[in-house]
């Protein structure tokens, strides 16, 4: 069995952390590239989440959420049977963030003022606009030194580490509010009804048996369809026998 978890948001503040903890991934490898291709691959993922990042209220979305995870961890040292220890850990990593963010201007800022990223960023929105004859100044920089390179790289990276600390934690409280329960999904369809909380499902399925989950739906109820990666001759590509898999809703 080769189970793999697919999530699928159902509200759009949840729908951009995902994107945005997506972009952060492949920023950080890109980030570890010593080639000039790899370290190309990062200006990319790094233009492409400060973009999204504009387009946001980021910050404001992060600390109704911090404030939220706040008031629950109070709630719950108030319960005998609680770890207070770790309780009382995850509630000073909250109140530490809460405070760096109140200080904080919006993501990214510091970024938009850096003389070079500005230079080569709009060069990057026109496919295959990045050549020598484009930006000289880029290809300048990929021929320097793995060392000077590196350097630059990490500065911008650790002004991106708020924006980390910040998505990292919100969608951890989010996915430990769900935990997976099994479910049949009969023809390869279920509904289901979503509490007012939810603002995430998650599904767990066997990807070896050839198939995958599509998800359709708002914060009221949502409905589960499973398709066919490959499916066979005169075969729909929806999967029209039962199929056991397991939910969390978050």
């Amino acid at each position: 069995m080769t189970e793999s978890v697919f999530e699928f948001p159902l509200k759009e503040k949840v729908r951009n952390y995902l994107r945005i903890e997506q972009l952060l991934v492949q920023l950080k490898t890109g980030a570890k590239g010593e080639n000039s291709t790899l370290q190309m691959y990062f200006f990319d993922r790094l233009f492409t989440l400060l973009d999204l990042v504009d387009r946001l209220d980021l910050r404001t979305d992060v600390l109704k959420d911090i404030e939220v995870h706040e008031r629950n961890l109070v709630y719950w040292s108030q319960h005998p049977n609680i770890d207070s220890t770790a309780l009382e850990q995850a509630l000073q990593s909250i109140l530490r963030l809460k405070e760096k963010l109140k200080a904080s201007k919006k993501f990214g800022h510091e970024l938009k003022d850096d003389k070079f990223l500005n230079s080569i960023r709009q060069r990057f929105v026109i496919p295959g606009g990045a050549c020598s004859f484009d930006l000289p100044n880029l290809h300048f920089w990929l021929v320097q030194p793995l060392v000077t390179r590196q350097h630059d790289i990490q500065q911008w990276m650790d002004n991106l580490k708020l924006i980390q600390e910040s998505i990292a934690i919100s969608l951890s409280f989010l996915r430990e509010r769900g935990h997976f329960s099994p479910h049949t999904a009969e023809h390869g369809f279920y509904q289901g009804v979503a509490e007012d909380k939810n603002e995430l499902i998650r599904v767990k399925c066997d990807v070896g048996e050839g198939y995958y989950p599509t998800l359709s739906g708002n914060k009221y109820r949502y409905a589960i369809r499973f398709m066919w990666f490959e499916p066979g001759e005169q075969q729909s590509s929806s999967v029209e026998s039962k199929v056991t898999f397991s939910i969390a809703a978050c």
